[in-house]
């Protein structure tokens, strides 16, 4: 088995640097797969022939559109084909969050969308090389602990089996963007800061499993593999399309640090680059995007929202991880590089966790 770590590349900026230059950035740290948000051109063709492999987004605001297969199949074929094969495109994720935002008509929309867009990739030749998914938060779930017991929310059953019927038949990902800093920060005098940091600490047991979780992400992860297992599918991929850890935050954002976020993201790729999954998965691939590049100083919500980047906009570490690009400290990034980098935003910051999925979160350490 082989673990990667790629990078989500936000631009809800006004000060970040151009995609050329980004790239020669990208390539230092060792970085081989990138998560964007959008399909921007200028990001796609300044890394034409990079080796980068590139996860590109719909957003909620395109579902409808995108329900039309003449509107998907003009998308794909401005977006996708024309970068094809010098831009390394690989999945499509359409919609990001969508099931909890609660809003009907957004869901309503997903699966028909992400539908026409696998259409127009069959239709293109391209479905081989280019799969379609979504991105979920963990708010999907109505119980994660223990992990054994995750399970997903009643009124998103149907849609979810949908999608995930979607995913079975077209070979793709189940996506989920899971932050145990919201866990902390709503519940720091019950929830363990070791436990969410990788930090040594005692874990916790599942007690149906008698299996051992020593952080909070893995545990969280578990929950969702328990949560597909329940609706009969045990054998779909989980990829984790988002975590990290903010170096700032508001007042009442506890664990919003920079020490904080180092630990977590530089414990976190020392975990990976030792190539072994899950407590409940310990066989199967781990494939995660840190959340995030740069700091975004656009984007809306509390502070740590602004300052979840490894980077800051001039190209400066937010903060040293203390892994080196040889490899001194073990800890990986992309194929095996080690790297020094810094951790930037929640969510894809269009969302942040319900505060009764930080009440569930809460429950792993009481």
């Amino acid at each position: 088995m082989v673990n990667s770590i790629g990078i989500n590349y936000g631009q809800i900026a006004d000060n970040l640097p151009s995609p050329e230059n980004v790239v020669p950035l990208v390539k230092s740290i060792g970085i081989t797969k990138v998560k964007l948000y959008d399909a921007d051109p200028r990001v796609l063709g300044a890394f034409a022939n990079s080796g980068v492999e590139f996860m590109i987004g719909l957003g909620n605001g395109d579902l409808e559109k995108m329900r039309d297969p003449n509107n998907a199949q003009d998308w794909v074929k401005q977006n996708v084909q024309a970068h094809l094969p010098d831009t390394k495109i690989t999945c499509i994720f359409v919609g990001n969050e969508v099931l909890t935002f609660n809003d009907t008509n957004l869901s309503d929309n997903l699966v028909p969308a992400m539908q026409s867009v696998h259409t127009a990739l069959v239709n293109l030749g391209l479905d081989k090389q280019v799969t379609v998914t979504t991105a979920h938060s963990l708010g999907i779930l109505q119980t994660s602990f223990p992990p054994s017991a995750g399970a997903f929310r009643e009124d998103l059953v149907d849609i979810l089996s949908q999608t995930l019927s979607f995913h079975q038949k077209t070979g793709s990902p189940f996506l989920i963007n899971a932050y145990p800093f919201f866990a902390y920060k709503g519940n720091p005098k019950q929830v363990s800061l070791d436990f969410v940091l990788f930090q040594p600490n005692q874990g916790v047991i599942d007690p149906t499993t008698n299996l051992h979780y020593d952080n909070m992400l893995y545990a969280q992860i578990d929950a969702v593999y328990s949560a597909l297992a329940s609706l009969g599918y045990k054998k779909l991929p989980v990829h984790i399309s988002e975590t990290g850890w903010p170096t700032k935050g508001d007042e009442d954002e506890a664990g919003a640090t920079p020490d904080n976020a180092k630990k977590y993201n530089g414990n976190l790729i020392k975990l990976m680059s030792q190539n072994a999954g899950t407590p409940l998965r310990p066989d199967s691939d781990l494939n995660i995007y840190v959340f995030a590049l740069f700091n975004e100083n656009m984007k809306p919500g509390p502070t740590s929202e602004r300052n979840y980047g490894l980077f800051k906009p001039d190209g400066t570490p937010a903060y040293a991880l203390g892994v080196t690009n040889n490899n001194t400290a073990g800890g990986s990034f992309g194929n095996g590089v080690t790297m020094p980098f810094s951790p930037t935003s929640s969510s894809t910051g269009y969302l942040s966790i319900s505060s009764a999925t930080v009440r569930a979160f809460s429950r792993f350490y009481c």
